[in-house]
């Protein structure tokens, strides 16, 4: 573990402020932390409208479902902004004043490492922006070691899936040591009959590839394939793979999912919106 992490561990005993909107303060702190999601609309742009989505409905029967996992299968999102929030400020990014989660939402989340790099640090020797990423990651896995919590409704989202015998797979743009991490945390490894990495992908999201190679790896058909996501990158990712996304709003306000082109919108695994779709897709199949 690089010295600067281990650093940071050590300076970890304080309780940490519930965080809001920014970050104002430095790494003596434990971890408490969650978004407040943005005020959703029910009046949609023009914009969020002009994306083609499928219906949930169609895909009965269903075969199988691809899960995300930062913000989707785990609350994670909160400590990547710290992470990021606390490291960027030591390297003196924006003069040194905290990014907020607006910024953190744009930017950064549900991208690939290699993509925040660029946007970053545009004028940075791409090892120069590797080894920052690398550190932040360590970083990240020691903060989710300790808070690592299951988005809500989760495990009775996963009886319904393995009572009903579907296929699924993880797909993630992170790192391999944090899919393992989560996974691992959660209790859900054996879970999952495939993980899919965007760094084993020609392209990561917000292209097709990881979610077509979730498909191949299963052996299942897009016509039967559900998705769940959480940020703007990966339901574009999972909609250019020709497959409908369930998002949810751990991470990213409504209007930018819908305008993504996610075919529902949900706060949780125990959203009652969820449960409607999916009793419509167990009525469905039994008539087929």
């Amino acid at each position: 573990m690089p010295s600067l992490v281990l650093h940071r561990l050590h300076q970890h005993h304080a309780p940490l402020p519930l965080l809001q909107t920014n970050c104002k303060t430095k790494r003596n702190r434990n971890l408490q932390v969650t978004f407040v999601s943005t005020p959703t609309s029910s009046n949609m742009s023009a914009n969020s409208n002009s994306v083609e989505r499928r219906s949930i409905s169609s895909l009965a029967p269903l075969e199988a479902i691809l899960f995300d996992i930062d913000g989707t299968l785990c609350d994670s999102d909160p400590l990547h902004f710290l992470a990021f929030c606390d490291m960027l400020q030591e390297v003196g990014f924006n003069g040194g004043v905290p990014i907020d989660e607006e910024f953190f939402i744009q930017k950064i989340a549900g991208k690939h490492n290699d993509d925040i790099g660029v946007v970053l640090f545009p004028d940075w020797e791409p090892e120069k922006s590797r080894k920052f990423l690398v550190e932040k990651e360590a970083y990240f896995r020691m903060l989710a070691a300790e808070k690592l919590s299951p988005v809500k409704g989760l495990y009775k989202l996963r009886k319904w899936v393995e009572d009903r015998g579907l296929k699924r797979a993880a797909v993630t743009n992170a790192p391999k040591e944090n899919a393992e991490l989560a996974l691992s945390s959660l209790g859900i490894t054996e879970f999952f009959q495939a993980v899919v990495l965007g760094d084993e992908c020609e392209r990561a999201k917000p292209f097709p590839d990881p979610y077509l190679k979730g498909l191949k790896l299963l052996n299942a058909s897009p016509d039967h394939t559900l998705v769940f996501e959480d940020s703007v990158s990966g339901t574009k990712a999972g909609v250019a793979a020709g497959l409908p996304v369930v998002a949810l709003t751990t991470g990213n306000p409504e209007h930018l999912l819908r305008e993504a082109g996610a075919s529902l919108v949900i706060e949780n695994y125990e959203d009652p919106k969820l449960w409607s779709v999916l009793e419509e897709l167990d009525a469905l199949a039994a008539k087929l």
